[in-house]
């Protein structure tokens, strides 16, 4: 059993817990009190133990005290003695210093200079001896052939010319050495590159040597760079011949390609083939890697970054071409399709040029994390680079992305089937207005899957470094849209009758407006609106209505895409940091802060979007701008969008009023001209007792009209209600059915109010009034103030005056004008005294 002496050093020591730890620790065939006993026999024996170790630890302590106590003592007295020798010095220093010995000091530091330039001056004289010496056997080394030694001499010619400095006896020798380290690396050249293309280690390691020797170590990068170079460009080449990793031929002008290993050829398309080529470069990359680790073992972190550019630069060309060649074919075949398939929207993005340009955009992008991992423990600046080798082919197409994304985007919407609606004729009207304002909701979130689309492939191509051209795209593409909704919606107005300019020449043309009609006065609601059925009056009025709520959200639709983008900038600004980098008042930096960036963004990957900003400043601080602005909440990423949407609204609301109110409009067209206002009464042959006028046909159906309108305006509620829960991502709630609500009763409310206004006008421009023409008025008035009280209206001042003045006796208005502080409108009550022939003045 071991026992742990540490626990009885432990503060939280509990001897009952201890024992009892140590009884489970028994086995159970052995007896508990022989456990205790042989447990108390060793803690005794451990006790004696530590007793003796402490007695005989104490008895050294004490005897070397007195030891430690003489040190100390003889410590003190020798510090003592040092302070005092010091003491002394520094006095001596004192007084020397007032007398001759600072003069002596100063001429012995001059005789010193003039030693050091006279050993200066031997040893240059050497080093010309020596560089004599070395330019007269330098032909003799160089004929013997061996290399080592040959660089060896040359290096110390160097090092002798830059001693002896520019001495014109020595100027041949300078072009002498030129020529001759010339001739050396002529002379490696063949060998290193047999050692490099043999991946000989001893042989490329002494060559590489001798290039260091004489100071050529960008001869060292150029051989490296052009041997090796070629498999990796043979690897391309034969990929595009068929005779790489997969038989792949040339089919089309470079955008398809063919395999040739057996007799039925199969089309491989240039977006199948990339993902080969990448993964054979990196299988490639990985064993040169591991070579040049062995063989250039302090260089080959600047050699492998520098290789792979130059192949990415080498092939650069190629691949634009091979990018342009694929992208024009599948263009081709869109246009050879006519554009149009089962496909559209999203799923159509997908397979257009654009999208073709992301998806290798993309397959690059995985090739590059790719090489950064390979590359890891690599300087990130010479990462860098890599990078941009790697992307230059995209380069072209990101700064023309705004370009590429508006055709993208002007063809999805084209697609769009928003005028697909069947002309009718009349009597079906309403449902040709109605499928066209339904095909335009449904338009409405295509348009926005299609715009949320287009963000994810900015994102995703351009990195966010040109948000500022996509803005611009998408507020010119919303513009077109909305442009296109507004020739819809001028469209709708003749199909809904509120077209002022043909109002008359289509009743005319419609045969509408009959001789009956002009001539019939005592019923005026016999107009155009009563000829339309009544079906069809409903379906127009119904698909007016649907339009606003179309209108409704396309607002709140468009309000959410907008502050989605906001949102998609914020984290765009949060993960780049561009004011790291490109500081507010520094107009004058022509650097690369994206390199900048790259060699401080720690061990992680490396951001290109970074990168490439670096390598384009002014783009960097405009986004860095734009970055900033869309931090305040009262910024619009589509300012012309909003406005035009605002207008478009008030657009589809005047043309919604328009429709609502066009039955009113025509009821009363012709109110002020009624014979009835000035009608002769007839004679009472049998004295027959006169009755109570009655409201006249026209007030009454404007009437029944006003009281209709609620059930017209429940789908607008409903639309409201619904649209409000669709907008918020969840059910509406009690708060968006009251807003619906609201909305429809303040539609009837400006309906009534409208009406009203269209009623006093016709009020006013009624010339002469005799009573019977009065009492017919008054009853008229007072019945559409009847119905505004029940529509829970407040009847207008000047009507109440109106209904007042013609309801009152001629004798009365007089008292009625003249009396001060009246409740009434006094211009109104004037005209009525005029219409009744009643002098005031």
């Amino acid at each position: 059993m071991m026992v742990d002496l540490a626990v009885f050093g432990d503060e939280k020591y509990d001897a009952k817990a201890w024992l009892n730890a140590a009884c489970r620790d028994r086995l159970p065939d052995d007896p508990v009190d022989r456990y205790l006993t042989d447990l108390e026999m060793k803690l005794q024996l451990m006790a004696e133990t530590i007793t003796a170790d402490l007695d005989e630890k104490s008895t050294g302590a004490l005897l070397r005290v007195p030891r430690a106590s003489r040190d100390v003592l003889r410590v003190r007295d020798d510090a003592i003695t040092l302070r005092a020798t010091v003491s002394a010095i520094l006095a001596k220093l004192k007084q020397s210093a007032d007398g001759t010995s600072a003069e002596s000091v100063a001429a012995l530091a001059r005789v010193d200079v003039v030693k050091q330039r006279m050993e200066a001056a031997h040893e240059t004289l050497q080093d010309a001896a020596g560089l004599a010496k070395l330019s007269a056997s330098v032909e003799e080394v160089f004929a013997s052939g061996d290399l080592p030694r040959a660089a060896e001499t040359l290096a110390n010619m160097r090092r002798c010319l830059s001693v002896v400095g520019e001495v014109p006896e020595f100027a041949n020798v300078k072009r002498q050495l030129e020529v001759l380290e010339d001739r050396l690396e002529a002379m490696v050249q063949p060998k290193l590159a047999e050692a490099l293309s043999q991946r000989k280690v001893d042989s490329t390691q002494g060559l590489r040597d001798i290039l260091i020797t004489i100071g050529r170590y960008s001869s060292l990068e150029q051989h490296y760079t052009r041997v090796r170079v070629r498999p990796l460009r043979r690897l391309w080449e034969e990929f595009e011949s068929g005779k790489g990793g997969i038989p792949i031929g040339k089919s089309a002008p470079g955008a398809k390609l063919q395999t040739m290993a057996g007799p039925n050829s199969v089309s491989v398309s240039f977006a199948e083939w990339l993902p080969k080529f990448y993964d054979e470069v990196l299988v490639q990359l990985e064993q040169e890697l591991k070579w040049c680790t062995v063989a250039f073992a302090d260089d080959y972190k600047l050699l492998v970054p520098r290789l792979l550019v130059e192949t990415m630069s080498a092939i650069s060309s190629s691949f634009g071409a091979r990018i342009e060649a694929a992208t024009e074919e599948t263009t081709a075949e869109i246009r050879a399709s006519g554009g149009a398939g089962e496909n559209s929207g999203v799923e159509k993005g997908r397979s257009s040029r654009l999208g073709l340009l992301i998806a290798l955009h993309n397959m690059t992008g995985e090739f590059a994390k790719n090489v950064q991992h390979v590359l890891s423990g690599f300087e990130t600046s010479e990462v860098a680079r890599v990078l941009k080798a790697v992307y230059v082919p995209y380069e072209g197409y990101k700064r023309r992305y705004g370009e590429l994304e508006r055709a993208q985007l002007l063809s999805e919407i084209a697609s769009m089937d928003i005028r697909g609606a069947v002309p009718r004729g009349v009597g079906q009207r309403g449902v040709e207005l109605s499928e066209t304002v339904g095909r335009i909701e449904a338009s409405i979130p295509q348009l926005i899957l299609v715009l949320e689309a287009a963000v994810e492939r900015c994102l995703s191509f351009t990195g966010g470094s040109e948000a500022e051209a996509f803005l611009r795209t998408l507020d010119e593409v919303m513009l077109h849209y909305l442009a296109s909704l507004m020739e819809m919606l001028k469209s709708m107005r003749p199909l809904c009758g509120v077209d002022r300019g043909n109002h008359d020449a289509s009743k005319r043309d419609s045969g509408l407006e009959t001789a009956g009609t002009r001539k019939d006065s005592s019923n005026v609601g016999s107009s155009t609106v009563d000829l339309i059925p009544e079906e069809e009056e409903w379906a127009i009025v119904q698909g007016a209505l649907h339009f606003l709520t179309a209108a409704d959200v396309l607002t709140a639709r468009a309000s959410v895409f907008e502050a989605s983008l906001r949102s998609v900038l914020t984290r765009l600004a949060s993960r780049l940091q561009l004011s790291t980098f490109f500081p507010h008042h520094d107009q004058s930096g022509v650097g690369s802060p994206g390199a900048e960036a790259a060699t401080t963004g720690g061990p992680g990957p490396l951001d290109m979007t970074v990168l490439r900003l670096g390598d384009l400043p002014d783009n960097g601080r405009r986004l860095m701008s734009l970055l900033e602005q869309a931090q305040d909440p009262r910024f619009h990423t589509l300012p012309q969008t909003a406005q035009r949407i605002a207008a478009f609204s008030e657009a589809v609301n005047e043309l919604v009023y328009e429709v609502l109110i066009s039955k009113v409009r025509l009821k009363l067209a012709d109110v002020a001209r009624l014979p009835v206002w000035c009608a002769e009464e007839e004679d009472n042959a049998f004295d027959l007792p006169n009755f109570s006028a009655y409201p006249l046909a026209y007030v009454t159906s404007i009437g029944e009209y006003l009281f209709t309108l609620p059930q017209q305006l429940e789908p607008v509620a409903a639309g409201a209600g619904g649209m409000g829960g669709s907008a918020m991502g969840g059910d509406g709630g009690e708060e968006n059915v009251d807003e619906a609500q609201f909305l429809a009763t303040e539609w009837m409310f400006k309906v009534a109010e409208g009406a009203t206004a269209l009623y006093i006008e016709q009020i006013r421009g009624i010339q002469a009034l005799n009573e019977r023409g009065a009492q017919q008025l008054a009853a008229d008035i007072e019945y559409l103030c009847n119905v505004l009280s029940a529509l829970s209206m407040t009847t207008p001042p000047v009507l109440s005056t109106f209904h007042a003045c013609v309801a009152a006796p001629r004798e009365k208005l007089i008292e009625m004008a003249k009396q001060e502080g009246t409740q009434y409108d006094i211009p109104s009550l004037r005209l009525v005294c005029k219409m009744r022939h009643v002098p005031i003045d």
